[in-house]
C-alpha cells in the first residue's frame, strides 16, 4: 500500500525492531526502566529543558501539559485550528476542567497578539483565569517563523502566562527553517514532540519542561491510566527516531514539493505551491470530481487517501518518488 493519509502510518525500521527486541527494561511506574530513563534524560538535555517524560501519544502529552500548567477552572488560549482544541476529544475540558479560549488562526497559522490580548480575562471571579497560551508548530504543514516564536515568548511574559508548544511536527519546522531544534525550544516553557509521525517511531511522544512541571504531569499521567510498565521496549525505538531520523525529514519535504508539482500537471487538480512548506500537500479538485468515488477507486489500486476537498496528502519515510509517480499515474487514469 502507498499511504498518503498521514505520517503516522510509518512502519518501524529493522534497526528499531532489533532495538525493541533487545531493550533493557524495568518498571517505568517505579521509575526503574533504564531505557525509558535514558530516553528522557537524553531528550531533556538535547532540547534544553530540565526534565522530560515519555508518553504514549501526542494527545496525552498535550493534555498532561495543560493539566500541569492549569488548575481546574483555568483557561488556556489557543488557535481555532489547534490540534489540542479541535482533534483531541475536548480532553482539557472533559478531564482537566480547563476552559479553552480559541482564537482564529491567521492565514499563515499564527495567532494575532492583539486578538489574544483582548481574550485574556480580567482578574475577576466572574471569569476563568487565563494562565496559558498554547501554540502549534508546524500547523497544517505551515511553519511559525522564529521571530514569531520570540514575540510569543515576550507576549506571555508581559501577560503573566505560561507558553506551551504543541510540537508534534516541530522537527519539520526546524528542518524547513534550517536551524537547530533548540532555536525553537528556547522560547517555550513546555513542549511536546510526537515521535510516531515523521520521525518514524511506532508509538510515543515526549513532553519537555521544568522539573516541577514534569513531576506534576507524571502524577496526572498515572491518574489518567498512562503509567506504563516495561515501556523500554517502545522507548528503544523512540530514541532511535529522535536521534537518527530528523535528518531524513528534508527528503519528505522535497518529496512533498515533487508531489505538488506533479499534481499541478493534472486536469481538475490544483495545488498552491507557496503553501507546501514541509511534508503536507493540500490538493483542490474541480467540483465535478467525485472525491468519495476517487478515494475508493484508488484504494483498490493500493493507494490510501483521506477523503476531502482540499485533500491533504502527507509524505513520510515510507514514501519515495517511485511511489509518487505510481500514484500520479493511477490518479491520471482515474480522472480521465
Amino acid at each position: 500500500m502507498i499511504d498518503f493519509r498521514s505520517d503516522t502510518v510509518t512502519r518501524p525500521s529493522k534497526t528499531m525492531r532489533n532495538a525493541m527486541a533487545n531493550a533493557e527494561v524495568g518498571d517505568d511506574v517505579y521509575g526503574d526502566d533504564p531505557t525509558v530513563n535514558e530516553l528522557e534524560s537524553w531528550a531533556a538535555k538535547r532540547h534544553g529543558f530540565a526534565s522530560a517524560m515519555f508518553c504514549s501519544s501526542g494527545t496525552q502529552a498535550n493534555l498532561l501539559a495543560l493539566m500541569a500548567h492549569c488548575q481546574r477552572g483555568d483557561e488556556y488560549l489557543c488557535g481555532q485550528q489547534a490540534h489540542n482544541y479541535m482533534f483531541e476529544g475536548g480532553g482539557a475540558a472533559v478531564l482537566g476542567s480547563i476552559q479553552p479560549q480559541p482564537i482564529a488562526n491567521e492565514k499563515d497559522g499564527t495567532l494575532c497578539f492583539k486578538k489574544l490580548a483582548v481574550a485574556i480575562k480580567p482578574d475577576d471571579s466572574h471569569f476563568a483565569r487565563t494562565t496559558l497560551l498554547s501554540i502549534e508548530n508546524t500547523i497544517n504543514g505551515k511553519v511559525l517563523p522564529l521571530e514569531y516564536m520570540a514575540k510569543a515568548r515576550t507576549f506571555t511574559q508581559q501577560n503573566n502566562l505560561a507558553l506551551h508548544l504543541d510540537g508534534a511536527r516541530v522537527y519539520n519546522a526546524a528542518t524547513a527553517l534550517n536551524v537547530d531544534i533548540t532555536e525553537i525550544c528556547q522560547h517555550v516553557d513546555s513542549m511536546s514532540i510526537c515521535l510516531s509521525k515523521g520521525l518514524g517511531a511506532p508509538i510515543g511522544s515526549i513532553l519537555l519542561g521544568s522539573e516541577a512541571l514534569i513531576k506534576s504531569a507524571k502524577r496526572w499521567r498515572k491518574v489518567l491510566g498512562g503509567g506504563m510498565r516495561q515501556a523500554g521496549i517502545i522507548a528503544a525505538a523512540a530514541k532511535i527516531a529522535l536521534q537518527q531520523n530528523p535528518q531524513k525529514l528534508q527528503q519528505d519535504h522535497d518529496n512533498a514539493k515533487y508531489l505538488a508539482n506533479a499534481l499541478n500537471q493534472l486536469p481538475n487538480v490544483s495545488v498552491n505551491l507557496e503553501h507546501v512548506e514541509t511534508n503536507m500537500v493540500f490538493a483542490t479538485f474541480a467540483q465535478e470530481v467525485d472525491i468519495t468515488g476517487l478515494v475508493a477507486q484508488l484504494k483498490m489500486d493500493g493507494i490510501l487517501l483521506t477523503t476531502g476537498n482540499p485533500m491533504r496528502l502527507v509524505t513520510h519515510l515510507d514514501i519515495d518518488k517511485v511511489d509518487i509517480d505510481n500514484f500520479i499515474e493511477h490518479l491520471m487514469s482515474a480522472l480521465a
